[in-house]
């Protein structure tokens, strides 16, 4: 086979992919809201392609829960779980903890340098009330504390779980109304601090505070303070 015809396949590839990441980016950002209607027709006339990209897309994006297919064959972008949040928040807390302590342990020199990096453009997004990069830099920031951490494994893992909380993530910041406390760059700064100290427990410590304080605030978000007070 050439070069000539394998282009083809190449170009399709690149449209699944191209297609993919921006339908993703859209759903995790609520520019797409949970429970809209996805159209393979509209999607393929906005995209300037045919169906079959887009359908190959859709197929990735349904294996990531992030699209159902509903039994008269519509598709639909798939609400947030929140019945089930508690078991996403066990792994979340338990992968910050577990991130943490192991870069602690196995960092590099080198990995400082890319944490605090990440530890900078946040401050910049926070001073900014910038929350869309504000979540992005912060996954950033947590996926390079994995990686310093040197387990891949985990690092797939929580990679994933910051992705799949990028929805909740979105209401989280948007409690604060743009109000963003200072607490959230001094917190992953004692991170680092306990990180380039090697001081495993502390890191654990810090790591597990941090993410059960965004725990608290979203879960807060869903609780009801006024609550019928009648005198019988």
């Amino acid at each position: 086979m050439t070069d000539t015809d394998s282009l083809p396949e190449r170009k399709r590839g690149s449209g699944v992919k191209m297609v993919y990441d921006l339908l993703r980016d859209e759903i995790l950002d609520l520019k797409i809201a949970p429970g809209s209607p996805i159209d393979e027709v509209q999607l393929a006339e906005r995209f300037k392609m045919s169906r079959t990209p887009i359908r190959e897309a859709l197929v990735r994006l349904a294996g990531e829960g992030l699209i159902e297919t509903l039994p008269n064959r519509s598709t639909m972008v798939s609400s947030i779980d929140f019945m089930n949040l508690h078991t996403f928040f066990d792994a979340l807390v338990l992968m910050y903890r577990v991130t943490t302590r192991l870069a602690a342990q196995s960092h590099r020199p080198e990995d400082l340098v890319i944490i605090r990096g990440f530890h900078e453009d946040y401050a910049t997004a926070l001073k900014a009330r910038d929350h869309l990069t504000m979540i992005a830099t912060n996954a950033a920031f947590h996926a390079a504390i994995a990686e310093a951490g040197r387990n891949p494994y985990f690092t797939g893992l929580f990679r994933r779980l910051l992705d799949e909380g990028r929805r909740i993530l979105q209401l989280y910041y948007q409690s604060y109304e743009e109000h963003f406390p200072q607490r959230f760059v001094d917190e992953h700064a004692a991170i680092i601090a306990a990180i380039e100290a090697r001081d495993i427990e502390e890191a654990d410590r810090l790591g597990k505070a941090h993410a059960e304080a965004i725990v608290a605030q979203v879960q807060k978000l869903f609780s009801r303070n006024d609550r019928l007070d009648i005198a019988l």
